[in-house]
């Protein structure tokens, strides 16, 4: 087959800038050929250089005691004692599940879960955060009903529990649905599993399932705008196989026990190329890679396809080749492809040979360590006008507001799709707050939480960044757990635009003093750039992935409310209603400035929780919402009433950060205010559980009525 001829058009359609084509023409001295274009475009899009972020990303805190493996590796490794490790990352699908909702979130949860196990971890949990357009508009129930069933429909055949996360709606995200799936793992601490190659003439292996066309140039799709061609990059979404990949892992947890593998990668964004490349860049080696040996599906594809398809289910790694044998039976067993595509050279190569003709022979370091970086221009967020009063409103009307609202409703029509309860060792299931899972065997239990306010971040880069962590933070302490570290997505638009790229500066800033305050480094994480459709960008939306250690089943926090328990509510409220969700339902404004956070006291007051959880029954952070929804949650998980002695707007409805309700009994309220005092921790009495009703100083709803209103409105905007 003749390879086209490289020109302008084919330069642009592959990503490239006229100055980066330069660039690729100065290093290799000469036309690329169709096969090394194609390469160069998949390793230099932004979706795998990180060419506008790297500078900034520098910057963040990824180290710690705590830390065994942090950010460059395919998820990142902590500590949680007794020779064990939690393993961990999030990542986005976006622009495939805009494209195709189902296989583009179902491969998204197929390609985080490789990342995980590709370490040697066994998955334990999954998490989600998807962003979606308004309810009213004619694409949101679609995206909505085609992701949900995508994330259920592979983890549920995988087998792996998902238990929390978030959903939320904007018009924003009318053009551009954003799909972050988070995974996390268990692994011993001396048996994790790195990508870096080593040893001259070692075996490269491809392993998993079949190549095929699925995926071709969609890395480099995820890299740009979308516009009116839209539907022509469906060909660019990847199909998924949850069952292959359930093998495939068990597999690959056979075979690491052989001591066969020297180095493994999952092939993900640009397949082949980009695990090659990168097993060959860190471990200083070239790669030779003969495509007649690659295993395929499809009649006569060409070194470019294979090179560039991400079909599912597939690893790469370089082999012990001692014992080749051993290894092959693994995954005879398996009914998986195991075969020897290539082998690692001294030489600072990237060579491609299929049927003995040379398809690319590029420096391989190139690829990787001469990617452009940039250093965007960029402008800051202008601080917030002054706001506007914000009326009083009638507290029972305010609450009906938001807990109709799909942003605020209770979530199960989602999470009730999901196996939360596969492997038995869920503790909290999904709902409120964290979820908890048992680390099998030990007393110790993992919580995981999802957090970010784009509102906030839109308003006030620096402080939406830190308040993302700190209410991560929050949920967390609020079922008992020492926050350990943290991942992150960072979704914003096109970063050749001033504004954006300076949103996306001042979130790494605000997230980078709260994970050094709060001692939550940042261990692994992902960068999705050009959220815009038609130059409409996203909401900025660093999501932040969290994970925490409780220590036994003593330090867990999570009953419910009972009759005559106390409520009380930790930290100080000064009624901070501006980007708050009150003012969104209820007034239809976004308008004012983000919460302030105050890192000192977000830890002391959570240092506070932890340090008395044996005095509180039931927890939970302030938030979206403020005082009025989260007593109404707590309220209704525990199935009783609640009268609270508040009525005024700010106080019960501001979003003031740093803040807790907890319930517990007489008793334990009074001691708990003792200590308070002693730790310098304002802590006030605001009412009590109890009863049928949901009361703010004499307002009140029968809690039926307002329950009914909560577990029905999402499904009713959506299904």
């Amino acid at each position: 087959m003749d390879e086209p001829q490289i020109t302008e058009d084919l330069i642009a359609a592959h990503g490239l800038k006229p100055d980066e084509y330069d660039r690729v023409l100065e290093i290799i001295g000469r036309e690329p050929t169709f096969t090394e274009l194609g390469i160069f475009s998949a390793m230099w899009n932004e979706h795998c250089s990180y060419k506008s972020s790297k500078k900034w990303l520098r910057t963040l805190p990824t180290t710690g005691p705590q830390v065994i493996c942090g950010p460059g590796e395919n998820a990142g490794v902590v500590d949680i004692g007794d020779g064990q490790a939690v393993v961990f990352k999030m990542e986005s699908h976006n622009h495939p599940s805009y494209i195709e909702p189902y296989q583009g979130a179902a491969t998204g949860v197929g390609g985080i879960l490789r990342d995980v196990f590709t370490m040697g971890a066994r998955p334990i949990a999954a998490m989600n955060s998807l962003s979606f357009g308004a309810p009213s508009h004619p694409k949101t129930r679609q995206l909505v009903n085609g992701v949900v069933e995508g994330i259920g429909g592979y983890g549920n055949c995988f087998g792996v529990p998902t238990i929390g996360g978030e959903v939320r709606f904007h018009p924003a995200y009318n053009g551009n649905c954003l799909v972050n799936a988070f995974a996390a793992g268990l692994a011993d601490s001396d048996k994790i599993f790195y990508s870096a190659a080593s040893g001259v003439g070692m075996p490269v292996v491809y392993l998993g399932a079949k190549t095929g066309r699925d995926g071709v140039g969609g890395a480099t799709m995820a890299s740009a705008e979308f516009d009116d061609t839209i539907e022509e990059k469906r060909p660019t979404v990847q199909v998924g196989d949850p069952f292959t990949e359930k093998r495939l892992m068990e597999a690959c947890q056979e075979l690491m026990l052989t001591g066969a593998v020297i180095s493994i990668q999952d092939m993900g964004a640009a397949g082949l190329t980009c695990s090659a490349v990168e097993m060959g860049d860190k471990g200083n080696l070239g790669v030779r890679l003969n495509l007649e040996d690659v295993p395929v599906r499809e009649e006569n594809m060409t070194a470019y396809e294979m090179m560039l398809s991400e079909s599912q289910e597939r690893m790469l790694m370089v082999l012990n080749p001692a014992l080749e044998s051993e290894a092959k039976a693994v995954f005879d067993k398996w009914d998986l492809d195991f075969a020897i595509v290539g082998e690692t050279i001294a030489e600072d190569r990237f060579l491609i040979m299929h049927n003995n003709v040379v398809k690319a022979d590029l420096p391989l370091k190139a690829l990787s360590g001469n990617a452009p970086e940039y250093d965007r221009p960029w402008v800051e967020t202008p601080p917030a006008a002054e706001m506007e009063p914000v009326p009083g409103v009638d507290p029972i009307d305010g609450l009906k507001a938001l807990i109709s609202s799909p942003n605020y409703a209770a979530k199960q029509w989602v999470y009730e799709q999901y196996d939360h309860m596969v492997m038995a060792d869920t503790v909290v299931a999904p709902g409120l707050g964290a979820g908890v899972i048992r680390v099998h065997g030990t007393p110790k239990m993992l919580a995981f939480t999802s957090d970010v306010t784009p509102r906030y971040v839109a308003a006030n880069p620096v402080e939406g960044g830190k308040q993302a962590v700190a209410e991560a933070y929050r949920n967390l302490t609020a079922v008992g757990a020492t926050p350990l570290a943290t991942t992150d997505n960072l979704n914003f638009g096109n970063p050749e635009k001033p504004r954006i790229m300076g949103q996306f500066v001042g979130a790494i800033k605000g997230i980078g003093e709260a994970v050094a305050a709060l001692d939550m480094p940042i261990v692994s994480g992902n960068v999705s750039l050009y959220n815009e459709t038609d130059g409409k960008a996203i909401l900025p939306t660093p999501t932040i992935g969290a994970v925490g250690l409780i220590a036994s089943a003593d330090h867990l926090i999570a009953g419910h409310a009972r009759d005559g328990d106390v409520a009380l509510l930790v930290g100080a409220t000064k009624g901070h209603l501006g980007q708050s969700a009150l003012l969104t339902e209820v007034f239809h404004r976004e308008d004012g400035d983000a919460p302030h956070v105050n890192l000192e006291t977000e830890r002391r007051n959570g240092e506070f929780i932890r340090d008395n959880h044996a005095m509180i029954r039931a927890c939970t952070d302030l938030s979206d919402g403020g005082l009025a929804l989260a007593a109404f949650e707590m309220a209704e998980a525990g199935g009783i009433g609640i009268a609270l002695e508040i009525a005024d707007t700010p106080t019960l409805f501001g979003e003031d950060q740093a803040r807790y309700l907890v319930a517990c009994n007489f008793d334990q309220a009074e001691a708990l205010m003792i200590a308070a005092g002693k730790a310098g921790v304002p802590i006030v009495t605001v009412g009590k559980f109890g009863g049928e009703q949901v009361s703010f100083a004499g307002r009140a709803a029968p809690l039926l009525e307002l329950s009914g209103i909560y577990r029905e409105s999402f499904a009713a905007a959506v299904a």
